[in-house]
Order: structure tokens, then C-alpha cells, then sequence
């Protein structure tokens, strides 16, 4: 099958696929006119790299772990105990990120807070809206 009909089968647009193939996930066979040619076993390949996908694997760890993938219902399951372990630490890494994401959600909380905190005492001292504009002022030019 062309590009167009795994794309149809797939429902992932032939720019990705032809972005999975430039990264090592997909390895048509070529024509001699140039036309990739992809067989029904690619169709289950793409499956498998859009769940690893939406699992948070980069397409470099994708390619290193594929192999050892099968099919487990509508899963992806590893084969090799030692892509297993890979995929733990991955979702290690995973959750560290997480972490240092919801630290960075409260920290912005907090400053957000602490901004409405100011603008609600501006407003019972009689501050205007001229005047808070004059107290923050904010510039787009970059700085030197």
C-alpha cells in the first residue's frame, strides 16, 4: 500500500509518517519510481507508536524499545525484560517532570496571589487605575 492508503488506515497524516520514517520507525520498501510501499505489518506499527507516543516516549526511545513491543489487547506490551526497565525509568523521568511542573504551577499561584493581594489594597486606598498603570509599567523591547 502508498503512503496515502496507511495514512487512510491509520488515521495519521502522511506528514507524520513520513516523519516516523525519517526517524528509524518506519521502514517502507521503495519503488523504483521512488513510491514507498508499506505492507500491513506497518499499520500495526504506527498503532504501536502512537500509544508510546501519548505514553511520553520520545521518538528516539521509540526506536530503541519497538522492537521488543507486542500487541496486548488494545495495549502495547514490552517482550524483553530489559526494555521493561527501560520503560520504568522513562516513567521515572516522567514523574520527576511532573514534580518540577507542579512546583512551577504553585510558585505561579503564589505570585499570582500575592499580585491580587496588591491590586484588592490599591483599590481600598483609593489607587485608580491611572495610577496602578503608573506603578507597573512593563516593556516589550528586549533588554540590553
Amino acid at each position: 500500500m502508498f503512503i496515502g492508503e496507511l495514512s487512510r488506515r491509520t488515521g495519521v497524516s502522511t506528514r507524520s509518517l513520513r516523519y516516523y520514517e525519517q526517524q528509524g520507525l518506519l521502514r517502507p520498501q521503495r519503488r523504483a519510481s521512488g513510491y514507498r510501499e508499506f505492507d500491513q505489518s506497518d499499520v500495526a506499527t504506527v498503532r504501536r507508536v502512537r500509544i508510546l507516543l501519548a505514553a511520553g516516549l520520545n521518538t528516539d526511545l521509540i526506536r530503541e524499545v519497538l522492537p521488543c513491543m507486542a500487541d496486548e489487547g488494545a495495549m502495547v506490551a514490552p517482550t524483553c525484560e530489559e526494555m521493561a526497565q527501560d520503560l520504568k525509568h522513562e516513567r521515572e523521568r516522567l514523574s520527576r517532570s511532573i514534580e518540577q511542573l507542579q512546583a512551577a504551577h504553585a510558585m505561579l499561584g503564589s505570585i499570582i496571589h500575592a499580585g491580587e493581594a496588591i491590586t484588592a489594597r490599591a483599590g481600598r486606598i483609593g489607587w485608580g487605575r491611572d495610577s496602578a498603570a503608573d506603578v507597573c509599567t512593563t516593556s516589550s523591547a528586549p533588554a540590553d
